[in-house]
């Protein structure tokens, strides 16, 4: 009898030698907080947002806050987002003491409703907060329509989507505020970290202040704090991390387009599962989340493709079923797309280092389990 194979993880970061030498590296010179790496990593991303200004940060969370902040969000505003996301995107906005407006998700993307989210503003909404889900952009152009139409900010949370485009043009490169993430589970990894771009409009000194205490310091070694600020720089050590990852993000990109269109080829149609949109235009393919037939016992559907050897997760549960979200107003049925994705959707293995036969054991797993 063969031995079992080893388990398959949803996702699993892909470090090169050359990455893990030039973390060693910053380790022995003693600088391994903010600095010249940081500088370095800024730099590139830049490069990749059009030239940008971009500003590193310790999560993706701290750049949603910190932007809306700079967006001058705060008590007595609204902000239009989705509850089909994790909970971080809606927390940022009760942390600056703003209301969360959440609207329903389209069937088919999975995205925030634009038609609804244009139907929800009223005289209180300052932002627009979409979130591209599983690295498949939101309609940009009709984004910044209905902003443009209303005169609102906009802060993409673009945590999933580093490495996608709209119409041939990188996320990050043009639009308002664009929010990244570079968790372990991201298609770049800083282990924890994140950045945000930036618009014309701000000042990338005072985002640097919001980042790190409101510190503001001259050339003579005085300093002042003019504005409240918080703690989230990040350090040089995962700045090299990011630096050795973006080398690679073209690589990795394709390679995960290639294993979505294997899944695509080879998942069986009479399994009953809804597949996401075969996007290989725009999407990075964070993630790849079919949706369980109606009915489906998603914990029973998960026990046994651990039993088969096949990580399963659910990215993600409906925030407004959150009892913080149900004591402030929400409650189920209100949003009956995000609930029914919410309660069947499943997320499948899918990382740069998987081979095409890790793609064909978790299909054939598929078929053991649900048939």
């Amino acid at each position: 009898m063969s031995p079992p194979l080893p388990m398959l993880p949803i996702t699993r970061p892909s470090i090169d030698e050359e990455t893990i030498a030039a973390v060693g590296e910053v380790l022995r010179s003693g600088w391994i907080t903010s600095g010249p790496k940081v500088q370095a990593f800024e730099a590139a991303l830049s490069d990749i947002c059009g030239g940008r200004p971009v500003r590193a940060f310790n999560s993706g969370t701290a750049t949603l806050e910190v932007a809306l902040r700079l967006a001058d969000v705060g008590p007595g505003d609204e902000v239009i987002t989705t509850p089909l996301t994790w909970v971080a995107t809606a927390n940022v906005i009760l942390e600056v003491g703003a209301t969360p407006v959440l609207v329903d998700v389209d069937p088919v993307t999975r995205n925030i409703d634009l038609e609804q989210a244009e139907a929800a503003v009223t005289p209180r909404t300052r932002a627009l907060l979409p979130v591209d889900l599983a690295g498949l952009p939101v309609d940009r152009d009709r984004l910044y329509a209905i902003a443009a139409r209303h005169r609102l900010r906009v802060v993409e949370d673009a945590a999933q989507s580093f490495g996608a485009a709209w119409n041939g043009r990188p996320i990050g490169s043009m639009g308002d505020f664009v929010s990244f993430s570079f968790h372990a589970n991201k298609n770049l990894t800083t282990c924890e970290g994140g950045a945000l771009v930036l618009p014309h409009d701000i000042d990338p000194g005072l985002c640097e202040r919001r980042r790190l205490q409101g510190v503001k310091r001259a050339a003579d070694g005085t300093m002042d704090v003019d504005v409240l600020g918080g703690k989230f720089n990040l350090t040089d050590v995962a700045a090299a991390l990011g630096l050795g990852q973006l080398r690679r993000l073209r690589e990795f990109t394709e390679r995960r387009r290639a294993l979505a269109r294997r899944y695509f080829a080879t998942i069986q149609p009479t399994l009953g599962l809804t597949l996401p949109v075969a996007d290989f235009h725009h999407c990075n393919w964070h993630m790849f989340q079919p949706l369980l037939p109606a009915g489906s016992d998603r914990g029973a559907f998960i026990a046994a493709m651990k039993e088969e050897g096949i990580g399963v997760g659910v990215h993600y549960p409906p925030l407004h079923l959150f009892s913080l979200y149900r004591g402030i107003g929400f409650h189920a049925g209100q949003f009956p797309q995000a609930e029914d994705v919410g309660a069947r959707t499943v997320t499948l293995p899918l990382f740069p280092a998987m081979s095409d036969g890790d793609v064909d054991r978790v299909c054939a797993a598929l078929c053991r389990t649900l048939t």
